[in-house]
Formats: structure tokens, C-alpha cells, sequence
């Protein structure tokens, strides 16, 4: 009979509540949230498991002229976020079916065991009328981590527990369409700390007397249960916790209201300690080598399901160093996504693999388990953040998810990874997770994937390495906790023997002109590799295999101001707006960076540039280092380029710069260097046959000096037939002093000059009066030969050049090898050519003999001596008594001779002049 008045009464105020109007001022009036110690007295204890907590609830209310005072509107939804670090263990007591709790026994009693109770809520249904209710622990159903739930008036309410998908990830509860049984004026929940306590038998399940007049299904709840707790407070002791409270009515389902609770903060942290261990292992165990890597992080908390002890200290922050050597690999960049802030956030529990991290940037795998859930293994995925576009704006951060679709989990967080960039340990990686949620943890595992572009590289070298961890507690944030974990090297690359003290160095080197057709034009090539396990390659010098030129007429020259603002660019900007002119580009190279059996091939420009280091041009290599999704900025490494004086040779040094070995501390593990120097019409072939070498000294643990073999085709079939034209002007008479200016023309496509003897006829001899110092070979080198050692002036014109080479010839001394002084042309323009010719006496007949002629292209040579006073040549004879001939024997660089006999003419005026013949021969 009680039952039913009640269930009248209730049905009457729904009826009149349904017909009032709607209130604008729906809300809380007041909410509280506190923990009870023993005798009911406030719980502030960090870590300890209260004996029960209660959420009490009061909502606004209003008068009405009928009814008096009601409730503003009917409440719908419901959701409490709780303080964080305050945890529940749902295993603490068995769970209750769903099909249980739907049933509903005689007096409104429900048929979920007396063991599933976990504390009792009281309902203010009407004025000073409360209303109790057991409170069980329910089977979670899909999408929640816990679920409780209470028989209100017959009618089932459950109450979904999880984790808040956003930082803090406090615990959250949800009341969804809360059925509309009665006005509710208040709520009081209550749930007990120690569920086994048989304090709670009274108002244990079918034990509680629900106050509808019939009697209770059961005598005796006793319960034998395992003394598990059911609750524990957060371990950290920082200001007053705060919950959060929101809801909304039937009547305005999209207004919400929020209210907030303060309960005092949490004392006693010193007391809570921390007791972590890690191991580190790289998924391969020989040096040099592309690995991934397993982290395992394990935490021992017996207190956490200890109702006589205090859980310890969760970690607030965890800061991993790998040891030196663990670099990362370059080789990962290759084909790597990244992901955005915007798609991190896209991920939830329910989300799909894909639908917010790109697949392509999962790097690895985590899974975490907590004594709160045992059994369940939480796993989720490990993902790279784009550079600089993260949380902390830096160039490398990763994304982690741990994630349930069962539990309704999903926890993201962010790590810096910082490696360092300089010093003894640069390249040595530091990741660091900051703000971790309030949630135990037993055991967390880390995995970065291995293969052929695993995110790292081992140590090149066997030994022991040592991986630090320093954890930072919520309890003692002062007072952090080191970890360390150690792991072997046990072999070298590819399982070979361990190395040295230094690095082994072998690169391998090749190179030379793709098509090797003799004085044609063609791209050059350039190719320098090393192994895994090997000293980097910190710098490269190179010597072109003589006669292989470049056509440097017509080029412009990168200034640089230029280059200084590309290595100021990021790559990426380099990339869309070269700093260098078009009209400077040489050529190109391709950079191959990584450890394992796959690279990263990273492209970059050669320019032709202006003096570098003593040098009269330079190469400029500029190279975007753009890997995949990282911009490392633009390198700009360059390189002096000459020409031996004596060879032509073309020589590209290095001296005083490099190859860097870190970008931003990442390793470049520099592997595969190729060079093109592709410009139309550029790099001229060698017109002689024989075998030549393109050699190169590479620097590593020590310089190395490589060689590949070139040799040109096709020599025989070109052309050699140079001109010669002599020139005597002043003096014709006997003892007459006249200059001398002969001009050498060879004919443009023929093989070069690799020899040339010019033998004078007898009326030319030297006069010894006229020898004054000859330049020691020490002034020479000095450029300080006196002025009294120039014979005369000499130019070269090349195709291969803007301006002719020109310069002093000088009497220069040669040690004593020869009895004459040696005559030396002194070529300067943009290089410096040295053109050395031995002079003795053949037959009474004056001859010099250059017998070292470089492999280069000229159009036109001029050599001219003084005369009068100054001049080396002297007639023994009138000039005018009838023609006189030189002797020239040129030999070509395919082997080819020329001998000819050129007039050598002299200022004759008059009708008899030259009429004579054969005297001065």
C-alpha cells in the first residue's frame, strides 16, 4: 500500500510538472564531491583508499503557486568529471550482467548478486522524501572502461565510467537520458572504498530496505570477497582538486550548464615513493647497424590494491637518453608521412587505424596495462609529428596514442625529441613526455619499428651502452628518479668482427665522361660510396684526368652574397627559388644518407663560383637538405678550383671546409655521393689516348687516395696540323739585336699540342752579353724574378675561357740540369698556366724544346722576345741576304707529327731584299 501511494504521488507531480512551462534558470545549486577516512572524518591523504566517496547534487528550484517548490526542469544528461589522479578499480568486485540488472525482482529490487554492490545513492524525489537505492558495478558495455548503475522506482539507471579523451584524462562519468521518473531535487552518491567491508552488509544488494513495504529479498549479504579497494585518491599534493559538473534538461537539450566543486588537495606526497625500472634493447645487436628499438617501462605499486597501504607516485614526466652512438637513421625520411596537430586530434577511441594519423607515419607501437584493468592489454600506435608544426614547435616530435575501442580509451600525448647537435655526445637523442596522465601504470612497452628504414642506427662500435630514464613524480616532482638499462654490441656490420679503434675506411670510387669520344663534349660523372660501419666522409678533393676540361666562357659565377643567403634558407624555400643564377649552374649531385640496406637520396645543385681559399674559381654544391618531411635547412659546402700550371689539370679541393657530419644533430651518414657535371657543352674530353686517372683523395678516419682509370677514343681520327708564323723585327744587320713574335695557330676540332720543338735557323743565336741574372726557380715560385730576367711577353687564347692567359717570359735558372737557362712563359688569367721550354744547340742551330705541353684547347698562342737592348737574340749574319726558315716538330696529344719549316721573316725593304736563298739555314 506504501509502495503505491508513493508511485501515485510521483506520477501526479510528473503530470503537473509536464504541465508547467519551461524555466530558463536550469542548473545546479549546489554540488560536492568529498572523501571519507575512517568514522566519516575528510580524507587528504595522497594515495590513500578513503573508506568512501560521496557526489552530492542539489538543483535549482522554483515556486509555483500550485505545487510549491520544484525543480526547475527535468534533468536529461549528466556528466561528472572527476578530480585527476583519482582512480577506481573495477575488478575490485565482480561485475553485474546487463541482463541481470535489467530485471526487476518484486519491490523494485534487482537481481545483480549482493557481491556487485558498490555503495547506495539517495534521490530526493519529492519534498522530504528521499528515496535509497543499492549502487552495483556493472559490465561495461562497449565504448566505457566501467559502468554502474541503480534500480530508481523499477526503472534501471546506469551511469557510464572511462577516461576524458583530452588532457588531463580524468576520470568521467555520463548519465545519458536520465528517465523522467519524478522531479528530482537532489542526488547523493555514495560509493564505498572497501566494497568487502562487512560494515556494508546492511545495505548490501537485496539486504536494503527499499521502503516500498516489502521486506528485503535477502537476510544475509555477507560477502567473501578479497580485501581489494575500491577507490584511491591522486598522488599528487598541488592545490585543491576541482570537479567539473555538467548538465542539461528535456526541456532545452542544447543549453548546458557547468558547475564546479572544490575539494581540499591532497598532503602527505613525501611519504609516496616511486619504484620504476626500465630495459632498453635495439632489435639488432651489431654495430653500425639499422635497428629499432623495444623500451620497456615497469612500475611496482603493490599499494595501489593494498586496502592497509598507500599507492605510490604515478610519473608526471619521463625523460629517455639513448646512449652514444644510437643515432637516428636518415634512411627513415624516405617515404615517411607525418602528422598534423589537426589529425592527431582526429584520433579516438572509435577511430579507425588511418582515419587521423596518416599510416605512413607510424613509426612504432606501444602498449601499456595498469592493475586496474588486469588482463587488458591497451595498445595503440606511435606516429611522427610534423616538424615544427607540433606542440613544441620543433623540428623532430612524436605522437603516441594508447587507445581502446572497448574501453572507450584513447590517451594522445606528445614528445619532444631533441638529439644533441654539438659536442662529444652530438647526435645522442633525448626524448622527453611531459604532463603524463594521472593513472597508474604497471608496465608500458615501447616499440620502434625495425627493417630497412628503421628510425635508428646502432653504435659503430661493440660494446656495452647504457640508456638513462629520468622519472619525474606527481608525489615528488623535485625529487625525480633515474632508470638505467644496458644492452651489447656484440659484433660488426653485417655480423662480421668487431672493429678497431678506428673505423675501417675503404670507399669505393668511380668516375669519368660518359661518352669518352676524344675532344668531343660530354657530361662527367663522379661516384663515391661507403660502407656501413665505416668513418664518415668529412671531405673530398679531386684531380680530373688531364685533357678533361670545362668550358668556363660563358659562365656566370654565383656570387657570394648569394651562397651566404642559401645556407640562411630553409631547403624548402631553396627549393622553389634557387639563390644562385641559372646561368651559373654546372651541374648536379645526388646525396645517398642512411644506414641499412636503403638510403635517402636527397638531390642538390653545383654552381660555378667566384675565388675561394686562395683559389681563382670555386665549385659551389648547394643541397636543400629536404628528406622526406623534414627540411634540415640548405647546405653549402664548397670547394676551391685550379689548374696544376704545369699540367692544366683540373684540381677541386676541399681544403678548409667540409662535409658537415650533423644537421640540427641529426647524423647525415653520408653513403652515396654522386657528382654530374651535365652543362651543354661543358667538360671537354682529352684528345690523347693513353691511359690517364681520375684521382681523388677522400677524408675519413685518415685521407685516402683513390684512382679510376679514363681514356679517351678515337684519338687517331682527329686531325693535327697547327701553324706557325715567326716574326723578326728591329735590327737585320749582322750583331743587329732584333724581337722575335711568333704566333702558333692550331685548327679548331684537331688533337692539342703534347710536344713542340722549334729549332732557329744559324743566324739567330743567343748573345751571351745580353744574359743578365736568370730568375732562380726560388724567385719564381716567389713571383719576385728580377726585371732583368724578361725575354718578352706571351698569350694564350682558349675557347675555353672569357679573357686570354697572358704573362712574363723569363730566363729562368734550372739547377744546374741543363747548360743553358730554361725559357718559361708565366700565364696568369683566371688561372695560372707555366710553360716550360729547355733550350740547347743542335748543329750550330739554336732550339728549344717544350717538351710538356698541357691537354687544353688553343685557338692562338703568341710568344714575343725583345729586342735592342734587351733582347736575347742576336744576327750573326744580315737577315736581308735571302730567306731564312725555322724547323717545327709538333707532336699532338693522339701521337700525330707535324713538321714543317716556316719562314722566319725579317723587316727586308728593297728590291734585292730576300733574293739570296739557302744562306741562313
Amino acid at each position: 500500500m506504501m509502495r503505491s501511494i508513493k508511485l501515485a504521488t510521483f506520477a501526479l507531480a510528473l503530470a503537473l510538472l509536464a504541465a508547467a512551462p519551461a524555466h530558463a534558470d536550469f542548473g545546479f545549486k549546489d554540488v560536492q564531491l568529498a572523501f571519507e577516512g575512517p568514522g566519516g572524518s575528510p580524507l587528504t591523504q595522497a594515495g590513500a583508499h578513503p573508506e568512501a566517496m560521496t557526489v552530492s547534487l542539489e538543483f535549482n528550484r522554483t515556486n509555483d503557486p500550485i505545487r510549491g517548490e520544484i525543480p526547475e526542469q527535468a534533468l536529461r544528461d549528466l556528466v561528472a568529471e572527476l578530480p585527476p589522479g583519482l582512480v577506481g578499480d573495477p575488478r575490485a568486485v565482480p561485475s553485474c550482467p546487463e541482463f541481470e540488472f535489467n530485471i526487476t525482482l518484486l519491490g523494485g529490487y534487482s537481481r545483480c548478486p549482493d557481491e556487485s554492490t558498490i555503495g547506495s545513492i539517495d534521490l530526493v524525489l519529492a519534498p522530504g522524501e528521499v528515496e535509497h537505492f543499492p549502487v552495483f558495478n556493472l559490465r561495461p558495455t562497449v565504448g566505457s572502461a566501467a559502468q554502474i548503475g541503480f534500480l530508481g522506482l523499477s526503472v534501471p539507471v546506469p551511469l557510464r565510467a572511462g577516461l576524458k579523451e583530452a588532457p588531463p584524462f580524468n576520470l568521467i562519468s555520463t548519465q545519458l537520458s536520465a528517465p523522467q521518473l519524478a522531479p528530482l531535487y537532489s542526488a547523493k552518491l555514495t560509493l564505498w572504498g572497501h566494497p568487502a567491508d562487512p560494515a556494508h552488509d546492511p545495505e548490501r544488494g537485496g539486504c536494503l530496505d527499499l521502503g516500498f513495504g516489502f521486506p528485503p529479498p535477502h537476510e544475509d549479504c555477507s560477502v567473501d570477497l578479497p580485501e581489494r579497494p575500491f577507490l584511491t585518491l591522486p598522488r599528487s599534493c598541488t592545490g585543491p582538486l576541482t570537479s567539473l559538473f555538467s548538465a542539461r534538461s528535456w526541456e532545452e537539450p542544447s543549453r548546458w550548464v557547468e558547475r564546479s566543486a572544490q575539494t581540499p588537495g591532497m598532503q602527505g606526497c613525501e611519504a609516496l615513493g616511486l619504484d620504476a625500472s626500465i630495459d632498453s634493447r635495439p632489435t639488432s645487436t651489431q654495430a653500425a647497424a639499422n635497428t629499432g628499438l623495444d623500451f620497456d617501462l615497469d612500475v611496482v605499486d603493490p599499494g595501489l590494491t593494498d586496502p592497509a597501504k598507500h599507492a605510490g607516485s604515478d610519473i608526471k614526466a619521463a625523460q629517455v637518453t639513448l646512449p652514444a652512438g644510437m643515432e637516428i637513421n636518415p634512411a627513415q625520411a624516405e617515404g615517411l608521412e607525418v602528422c598534423t596537430p589537426a589529425q592527431f586530434g582526429q584520433e579516438k577511441s572509435s577511430s579507425t587505424f588511418g582515419a587521423g594519423c596518416p599510416v605512413g607515419s607510424k613509426i612504432g607501437s606501444v602498449e601499456a596495462e595498469t592493475p586496474l584493468l588486469e588482463g587488458e592489454v591497451l595498445r595503440g600506435s606511435v606516429f611522427v609529428a610534423a616538424p615544427h608544426d607540433n606542440p613544441f614547435g620543433s623540428l623532430l616530435a612524436l605522437y603516441m596514442t594508447i587507445k581502446s575501442r572497448q574501453l572507450g580509451v584513447n590517451v594522445g600525448l606528445a614528445g619532444k625529441v631533441e638529439p644533441i647537435e654539438s659536442g662529444p655526445e652530438a647526435g645522442r637523442i633525448r626524448t622527453s613526455f611531459e604532463n603524463l596522465p594521472q593513472l597508474p601504470v604497471s608496465h608500458f612497452r615501447f616499440h620502434f619499428r625495425g627493417g630497412p628504414r628503421s628510425p635508428l642506427s646502432t653504435p659503430d662500435r661493440c660494446g656495452t651502452y647504457t640508456t638513462e630514464a629520468v622519472l619525474t613524480p606527481w608525489a615528488n616532482p623535485d625529487k625525480p628518479v633515474t632508470a638505467t638499462s644496458g644492452f651489447e654490441v656484440t659484433s660488426g656490420p653485417g655480423g662480421g668482427p668487431c672493429p678497431g679503434s678506428l673505423l675501417p675506411f675503404a670507399p669505393g670510387f668511380d668516375g669519368g665522361t660518359l661518352d669518352n669520344h676524344a675532344g668531343s663534349y660530354s657530361p662527367f660523372v663522379m661516384r663515391i660510396s661507403r660502407g656501413d660501419g665505416e668513418a664518415p666522409i668529412t671531405r673530398l678533393d679531386a684531380v680530373l684526368p688531364q685533357g678533361v676540361t670545362g668550358k668556363l666562357a660563358g659562365v656566370a659565377q654565383c656570387p657570394d652574397a648569394a651562397l651566404g643567403a642559401a645556407a640562411a634558407r630553409s631547403g624548402r624555400d631553396e627549393i622553389s627559388a634557387p639563390s644562385c643564377p641559372a646561368s651559373s649552374k654546372i651541374g648536379s649531385v645526388l646525396a645517398g644518407a642512411g644506414v641499412g640496406p636503403e638510403l635517402t637520396y636527397v638531390p642538390g645543385t653545383v654552381y660555378l663560383a667566384g675565388p675561394y681559399r686562395g683559389a681563382p674559381l670555386s665549385i659551389a654544391v648547394v643541397t636543400p637538405a629536404v628528406a622526406g618531411p623534414f627540411d634540415l635547412g640548405t647546405v653549402v659546402i664548397r670547394e676551391g678550383l685550379d689548374l696544376d700550371p704545369g699540367t692544366a689539370e683540373v684540381r677541386v679541393s676541399g681544403a678548409g671546409g667540409g662535409i658537415p657530419r650533423f644537421l640540427e644533430g641529426i647524423p647525415l651518414q653520408l653513403r652515396d655521393l654522386r657528382v654530374r657535371i651535365d652543362r651543354d657543352r661543358f667538360t671537354l674530353n682529352a684528345t690523347g689516348c693513353d691511359r690517364r686517372t681520375l684521382a681523388a683523395t677522400v677524408f675519413g678516419a685518415a685521407p685516402i687516395s683513390l684512382a679510376a682509370p679514363y681514356r679517351a677514343s678515337g684519338c687517331s681520327a682527329l686531325g693535327f696540323k697547327p701553324k706557325l708564323s715567326l716574326r723578326l723585327k728591329g735590327s737585320t744587320t749582322r750583331n743587329g739585336h732584333p724581337a722575335l713574335h711568333s704566333v702558333l695557330t692550331p685548327r679548331p676540332g684537331d688533337a692539342n699540342i703534347a710536344r713542340a720543338v722549334v729549332t732557329l735557323p744559324r743566324s739567330q743565336q743567343i748573345d751571351n752579353a745580353h744574359i743578365n741574372n736568370p730568375c732562380t726557380r726560388v724567385q719564381f715560385n716567389a713571383d719576385q724574378c728580377p726585371p732583368a730576367s724578361v725575354l718578352g711577353v706571351a698569350r694564350a687564347y682558349t675557347p675555353l675561357l672569357d679573357q686570354p692567359l697572358e704573362g712574363p717570359v723569363y730566363f729562368r735558372s734550372n739547377g744546374g740540369e741543363r747548360e743553358l737557362p730554361d725559357i718559361v712563359a708565366q700565364l696568369k688569367g683566371q688561372f695560372e698556366i707555366v710553360l716550360v721550354g729547355f733550350i740547347d744547340s743542335k748543329r750550330s742551330r739554336l732550339r728549344t724544346t717544350f717538351a710538356q705541353v698541357p691537354d687544353a684547347p688553343v685557338s692562338k698562342f703568341e710568344l714575343s722576345l725583345f729586342g735592342g737592348k734587351r733582347g736575347l737574340l742576336v744576327n750573326n749574319r744580315n737577315l736581308c741576304e735571302g730567306k731564312i726558315r725555322t724547323k717545327l716538330a709538333l707532336t699532338g696529344q693522339n701521337g700525330l707529327r707535324h713538321l714543317t719549316t716556316p719562314l722566319l721573316k725579317a723587316g727586308c725593304k728593297g728590291k734585292g731584299a730576300g733574293k739570296r736563298r739557302g744562306n741562313g739555314r
